[in-house]
């Protein structure tokens, strides 16, 4: 059972979700390409693993 002072996972991403909406376009688009580079980067990472013999 979780303690009493930690969010549900839901309400963690309602609050990520309204802080996002709260930005001015102009971070918005900072905080896409951060997402975008990162996922990007994972997707690299994870075709090198793939293809490394085992």
């Amino acid at each position: 059972m979780k303690p009493n002072n930690e969010w549900p996972d839901e309400a963690e991403g309602l609050l990520l979700v309204r802080a996002f909406l709260s930005l001015p376009p102009d971070k918005r688009r900072l905080v896409l390409k951060f997402a975008d580079e990162l996922v990007r980067a994972q997707d690299r990472h994870e075709e090198k693993t793939e293809a490394s013999p085992t």
